[in-house]
């Protein structure tokens, strides 16, 4: 049973996945404080002095001047500005994903062309071009005329 898990463990999906996960998680770490610590307090003083994550509404109908006030309170809140972080930080990280993505399959180029393919005229399945035997219906076919 240990061989069957190291063979697991060392195959190389498990390891790839196990690897994107760390690398995932420290890099939505780095997002996150560019986002908290760099973007978020320009756009905050743009817009009136404002800091994002003070922004929420108490269902209690009192009135806090910030959102750690109202949980020390124990006031029930909607957070909507630490939402709009989360989203910012979502957009963000997604857009550095589409970027690394394209980057990689760029570098691998272009996919081979498909095999060509002909319809097995017994069952109308897609078969190899040169096959003599349908495997889905497992029908005779001529040879193709060349």
């Amino acid at each position: 049973m240990l061989r069957e898990f190291k063979a697991f463990i060392m195959r190389g999906n498990v390891v790839d996945l196990a690897v994107g996960i760390v690398i995932g998680a420290a890099f939505g770490g780095v997002v996150s404080s560019f986002v908290n610590d760099l973007l978020m307090p320009p756009i905050g003083l743009v817009i009136g002095r404002v800091s994002f994550t003070d922004l929420f509404v108490s269902l209690t109908g009192r009135s806090y001047p910030t959102l750690a006030a109202a949980r020390a309170a124990g006031a029930p809140t909607l957070n909507y500005g630490l939402f709009l972080n989360a989203v910012i930080n979502l957009v963000i990280i997604a857009f550095a994903v589409f970027l690394v993505v394209r980057q990689v399959n760029r570098l691998k180029g272009p996919p081979p062309p498909a095999p060509p393919t002909r319809e097995c005229p017994h069952c109308a399945t897609a078969i190899p071009a040169k096959a003599r035997r349908c495997p889905h219906c497992t029908s005779d076919i001529a040879a193709p005329r060349p």
